[in-house]
Parts: C-alpha cells; structure tokens; sequence
C-alpha cells in the first residue's frame, strides 16, 4: 500500500516540523522576520527570467523590469559607476561567487586565484568547475585575511595575474578582508592586471553602515560583489545579487535567437519570483531599513555577549559584526539550537529576527547543562582566547 506524502496528516506534521526548528534557529545567518502574503497570487504564475534582465525577451511572463530596479538599487548601494554596471538576481551566495571568477576567468584566462583559508566552501568548488588554477593564503585569528602572506605569495607569482576572493563575513567569525589593503599591496608591486571578487554573502547588505568603514565596495576597488538576499533581508527561498561592470558582463554574452535575448548568466531558465520577493522586500525597507536592521543586530550582539560574559563564557565578535563566536558548546545544544560549529568554536549570528528572549532561553539551557556537568565552564573557555 502506497502512502501518499501529500495527506493531510503529513503535510500537518511537517509544517509543525518547520515551525518549531524555525523558532529555534539562531545559528545560521537566515532572516526569518518577513511577510510576503500580497505576494501569494504571483505564486499561480510560471514566472521565469531567462535571459538578460536589461533586455526584453519574447517569453513575456517574467520580472526583468523589476529585476533592473533591484540591481540599480544594489548598485547604488555599493556605490558603483551609474553609467557601467550589471548585474542580476542569482540563487544565492555561491552562484555570485561562481559569476565572480567566470568573469575574471574571461577577461584572464591565465589567471590565477587567491583565497583565504577561511572563505566559503563555495569557492574551492567553483574554481574547481572553472578550472583556474589557484593558492591559499593564510587567516588571521580573527577570520581576516593575511595581508602579509598574500604579499608574499603575489610577489613569488608576479606574471600571473591575480584573481583576488575577498570575504566581506567569513563564514564562521564574520572576517572582513579589506579590499583597500589589497588594492595597496597589489600597487606597491605594481601589479596592473587583476580582478577582485567581494563575497559579501551576509554582510554586505550593512556593510555601508559599519563603523569605522571597512572598505568592500566598488568604490573601494572590488570588480564584481555578490550577496545572499535570504540571509540579511529575509526571503522564502535562497537568492541573491551579483553585480559587476557592464564591460565585463560583455566578454561572455551570447545571442540567443529563440529566447530574443543574450546569455549572460549562469543558469538559462531563473527564478522570477525570487526577483520579486527580493524587490518587494527592498522597497518596503530602502537603505534606512536596512541600517536599522543592523542597529538592532548589533544591540543584541553585544546583549549575547553580555549574557554569556556573565555565565563566564569566552565570547567575541569582530568590530561591527553580528557574528558572536565563543568556545564549541555539547552536541546536544548544537542540535536543538541549530548551531554552527567548526574545530573549537561555535556561532551565534545575531540576525534581525534573534529577540533578548531567544538569547535568554539559549542561556538558560548553557546553565542546565553546567549545573548537570554536561560541560565545565573551565572545559568550555579553554579552547579559544578572546580576540
């Protein structure tokens, strides 16, 4: 006897399922505090954005108009030159990443990348899909690039132009490579043919309302950025951004008759409806929403580390991000928690949605599991020093 998935009784039990892991989701950088109910009636419509999104296609059930006002938007955003930019809406973080090197690959195929211990996964796996040649540099403690040791490194390899991955929140401890250093260092040996990628996967959203600034942007050098729109803003489904120069968009386009349009994205067929829940979102927020999602970020930021601190419990952030980092809790917190965990450290990403009663429920259970011993504080500090 077959059973069918769609029944009501186990279509019930797992939106009951979603709820609760959704409620105690606060290690991952997803923004869960939306509401796109307007945009139910899109959801009949097979909405897809093939092709170029500044050049109109003959399928015409498609967001391309919309699509142009989010990259103009991002554009503004990062600060790039209004009369040479392009860009589109990507399925998240690592196809911006993969669009990053696909254009730098292009415009050097001789090229050679560099990247940091610490950046995304994606990125090994899309050099390895692009074939590039590539290095690793050395981390800093914080998460931050070695800029000594990416000097090093360029200077044993200075006729091979370099592709340079910058991270703009590192996965684990929100590093920030400054693409100002690296524009210097890439200067002082006079190294004139590069591409720079800003993975600005989670923080590039708020990255112009840091402060100090930490330079990532266009303006501040990068050749193409791309970002996660689900992390930070908040969408139903994985999305994002790239975004590039319109010169280098050129290098790889393609005319496709039957589509009455040019190839110049990754994927052919692309979600229209994610371009219109990442529009919807920007426009009721604009750039002041986004700044006063990240002012209440960082006020539960320096709560969680206050709260911890008190439990005396080692934990850290990075100037400006909302990362908070402390020693690798029990396996049973992770779990119920949905925490990441790497080597000896453990996350809290404190997004728009994450509440003081989040944070306190979180540790009450860090202070049941010390008093039943599942875990000393002295166990739990020692394998990381505050930075």
């Amino acid at each position: 006897m077959k059973t069918r998935f769609t029944s009501t009784g186990n279509l019930n039990a797992l939106m009951n399922d979603l709820n609760i892991t959704n409620e105690l989701l606060i290690g991952y950088p997803v923004a869960k505090d939306f509401d796109f109910s307007e945009l139910y009636p899109s959801l009949k419509y097979v909405i897809n954005n093939v092709g170029d999104p500044f050049i109109e296609s003959t399928y015409k059930v498609q967001t391309h108009k919309t699509e142009r006002e989010v990259i103009a938007f991002f554009a503004q955003l990062f600060r790039a030159n209004p009369e040479d930019y392009w860009g589109y809406v990507t399925t998240g973080g690592t196809e911006g990443n993969l669009y990053g090197l696909y254009v730098a690959r292009e415009r050097y195929p001789n090229g050679m990348v560099y990247y940091s211990e610490t950046t995304h996964y994606s990125v090994k796996k899309n050099i390895h899909l692009l074939n590039i040649p590539s290095i690793v540099i050395r981390s800093q403690e914080n998460g931050e690039i070695d800029y000594e040791d990416l000097k090093n490194t360029l200077l044993s390899n200075r006729h091979i132009p370099p592709i340079i991955m910058t991270n703009f929140g590192t996965t684990m401890k929100e590093g920030k490579d400054d693409v100002s250093k690296i524009k210097s260092i890439l200067e002082k040996l006079a190294v004139k043919s590069y591409h720079i990628h800003s993975d600005g996967a989670l923080s590039a959203c708020y990255g112009s309302f840091i402060e100090p600034r930490i330079p990532y942007d266009i303006k501040d050098g990068a050749d193409s950025i791309s970002l996660s729109g689900h992390k930070f803003i908040g969408s139903p489904f994985p999305c994002g951004i790239v975004l590039t120069k319109r010169s280098y968009r050129d290098r790889i386009a393609n005319d496709i008759a039957y589509i009455g349009s040019l190839d110049t994205t990754i994927t052919g067929s692309r979600n229209g409806h994610a371009v219109l829940f990442l529009w919807y979102a920007i426009n009721k927020m604009g750039a002041e929403g986004l700044r006063k999602r990240y002012k209440h970020s960082l006020k539960m930021t320096t709560y969680c580390i206050e709260e911890l601190k008190k439990i005396e419990i080692n934990a850290w952030s990075n100037p400006g991000a909302i990362t908070v980092v402390f020693p690798r809790t029990s396996e049973k917190l992770r779990n119920k928690w949905q925490l990441a965990t790497e080597d000896h450290i453990t996350h809290i990403i404190c997004m728009p949605n994450i509440s003081k009663e989040q944070i306190d429920d979180f540790i009450t259970d860090v202070l049941e599991e010390q008093k039943e011993n599942a875990f000393g504080k002295e166990s739990f500090n020692s394998t990381l020093t505050e930075i």
